[in-house]
């Protein structure tokens, strides 16, 4: 039996020729469709916050870390600074080391999840430059604006750089300089300070050459010098939205904690094993969405914190956690006497939400006014003698987080 031939003659042609261009045209249209989807416009779309991981590396190791939440809709913003010595259980290796350990430069993926863990939110994007990048970033926006408070001088790789007193416009490599650098006798917080300051100017000269940032082959060679997970168009937009932010208004939180011996080194555990964290990010994230444009939606108010316990350094440790909810601690000192039973709150601000809204950081109900009520809550403070807006007295039902026995 002979075996049957199929040849494709000239009526059959056109139909393979159509399969051929409907798949190449399907091809096409959804190729555009991914170009022109863009990750930031859907964040908008569905009104959430876009937080954004910035890391500068050096020796591709972590030199600060910083999440950046930023609201659209209300243009606030917030900054959460990551120390390089943070401690904390490591899900990837399964034991309590520095967060750094999991750093990879080619991969940050398991750094960023660490992360996530930290702060307990979803981190939207990131962005990541070693310093020499970071440098050349800075070169395209012209120079960095800084205030330096007092002169300093440095040898970099035995090369003389001077950085007087004053407001310094610093091109790529003497900003590098000034972020890198560690002086034998120098706080380790003044060298948090100096990077922080940095990354505030970096923020908001871009802000500044946003238009030009927006021109193609700029915003090509811009995005050569960063690794990030934002297309060209999508970091363009981004950046766009925060242009818009007003940056001198941020306020940078650095994650606190205590220092521990573990495992021989020294590691910086959160407070409250990272509970405490999680509760600042969640009340901030309430203030950032929230739309409100009265006086008391965006002043920081103050407060003196008296400790009426016998505990020493109580007062202290309250207002590192105060500070991380954003409040301005005025005083920390001792109370009158060392024996109040119950933690009291002696509101001077007259906005009556305002208190609420401390005293339930602090589960605290007894709240005190002193504020009389018959003038207007910004006249009532209008006087020669400053007074915070709130008095913390700390009583013995204070566990140095929380009220107790309420």
């Amino acid at each position: 039996m002979r075996s049957k031939i199929h040849i494709f003659t000239k009526d059959t042609s056109p139909v393979l020729l159509g399969i051929i261009v409907f798949f190449l045209v399907g091809g096409i249209i959804v190729t555009i469709f991914l170009l022109d989807s863009n990750p930031v416009d859907e964040i908008l779309s569905n009104d959430q916050v876009i937080s954004v991981l910035y890391v500068i590396e050096k020796n591709q190791k972590p030199l600060c870390t910083y999440v950046l939440m930023c609201y659209p809709q209300t243009k606030k913003a917030v900054i959460y600074d990551i120390p390089e010595e943070l401690g904390m259980l490591i899900r990837k290796i399964n034991r309590i080391d520095r967060i750094d350990t999991v750093y990879n430069p080619n991969d940050i993926t398991n750094y960023k999840l660490e992360i996530n863990r930290l702060l307990g939110v979803d981190i939207t994007f990131f962005i990541a430059a070693n310093t020499e990048n970071i440098g050349k970033a800075v070169d395209i926006i012209e120079g960095v604006e800084l205030f330096i408070p007092a002169s300093v001088s440095i040898h970099d790789e035995d090369e003389l750089v001077l950085f007087p007193s004053g407001i310094n416009r610093l091109d790529g490599d003497k900003a590098v300089s000034y972020i890198s650098f560690s002086a034998p006798d120098e706080e380790s917080e003044m060298a948090v300070s100096r990077r922080q300051q940095f990354f505030l100017g970096f923020l908001k000269r871009q802000a500044e050459m946003n238009e030009m940032l927006k021109i193609s082959s700029v915003s090509q060679m811009y995005q050569s010098f960063l690794r990030t997970d934002l297309n060209q168009h999508s970091l363009v937009r981004l950046l766009d939205i925060f242009s818009g932010i007003d940056i001198d208004r941020i306020n940078i939180q650095l994650v606190g904690g205590n220092m521990r011996e573990v495992s021989g080194k020294m590691l910086l555990i959160p407070y409250f094993d990272g509970s405490l964290v999680k509760d600042i990010v969640r009340q901030v994230l309430t203030t950032l969405t929230d739309t409100d444009d009265s006086s008391m939606g965006v002043r920081v108010f103050t407060v003196d914190i008296l400790n009426g316990t016998s505990v020493t350094g109580l007062a202290g440790r309250t207002a590192e956690v105060l500070r991380g909810f954003g409040y301005d601690i005025i005083t920390v000192k001792n109370a009158d006497h060392s024996g109040y039973e119950k933690t009291v709150i002696i509101d001077r601000s007259g906005y009556e939400a305002a208190a609420k809204k401390f005293a339930d950081i602090i589960r605290c109900n007894n709240i005190r006014q002193e504020y009389s009520g018959n003038e207007e809550p910004a006249e009532a403070v209008q006087n020669f003698e400053y007074k915070s807006d709130f008095i913390l007295i700390i009583g013995r039902d204070f566990n140095g987080r929380y009220v107790t026995g309420n």
